[in-house]
């Protein structure tokens, strides 16, 4: 390759993996079950209020301040529920224990078109490969269960490592992992300032995951972005 890479570290949400309905869709369900009434978009409001609330408070899923991330996130989960109306304890926090245990499974989560085929495609040629996600300790069990797991070398997640992207010390955690100097590797996100400018500040090449017409605005040399995960091959195939 043109790029001599030897290493690749992927982001998984929105990259390789998408929710296969909106949050708000998922907390109905789990009301409807429950005989409860809450309207999707009631909920989803409810649920980003919550999940920047508890963020502002807790960085990186409660790491280092005495909280699992398991409680992080049903915490978040019965205040979306509170704010939305439902106040029944008991009922609010078997539905947040069950959501929590529903998102860590391919029930929720579907793989994003080509990933597959990229990823094999990958280590056909022999990359080390990676996956660097700011995501709680349920991601490898998520990454298994829709059938990507066994493409990667290491799974990194910002509670492993204690650090959120864009914190360089991720990307300097992932390097360190795969034994590689950071122009020997690359990142593949769908977020500019997390994945694409994170990766490049830390001397890493950088590919940004982006639909035709989506945030042109950004400082990316055209042969950075792909608007397809397959446009990779294409270019480390060169």
């Amino acid at each position: 390759a043109m790029l001599r890479l030897r290493l690749l570290t992927w982001d998984v949400k929105d990259t390789l993996l998408r929710l296969r309905q909106p949050v708000g869709q998922s907390y109905a369900a789990e009301a409807r079950a429950h005989g409860l009434q809450a309207q999707p978009e009631a909920l989803a409001q409810a649920f980003w209020e919550a999940y920047e609330a508890q963020s502002r408070l807790f960085p990186n899923y409660g790491r280092g301040r005495g909280l699992s991330s398991q409680q992080w996130w049903v915490d978040v989960v019965k205040q979306t529920f509170r704010l939305s109306g439902v106040h029944e304890e008991g009922v609010v926090t078997l539905m947040a224990e069950n959501l929590y245990h529903d998102f860590c499974s391919a029930r929720n989560w579907e793989v994003l078109p080509g990933a597959s085929e990229t990823l094999s495609r990958c280590c056909q040629h022999g990359f080390c490969m990676g996956v660097v996600s700011n995501f709680d300790n349920r991601l490898e069990n998520i990454l298994t269960q829709c059938s990507l797991r066994h493409h990667f070398d290491f799974i990194l997640t910002s509670e492993d490592a204690g650090f959120a992207k864009p914190d360089r010390r991720i990307f300097e955690k992932a390097l360190h992992l795969a034994g590689v100097a950071p122009e020997q590797a690359a990142h593949v996100g769908d977020d500019y300032t997390r994945d694409y400018r994170a990766a490049r500040a830390v001397g890493m090449h950088g590919f940004l995951l982006q639909a035709a017409g989506q945030g042109e605005e950004l400082e990316v040399p055209p042969e950075h972005i792909l608007p397809t995960l397959s446009h990779l091959l294409a270019l480390i195939e060169k």
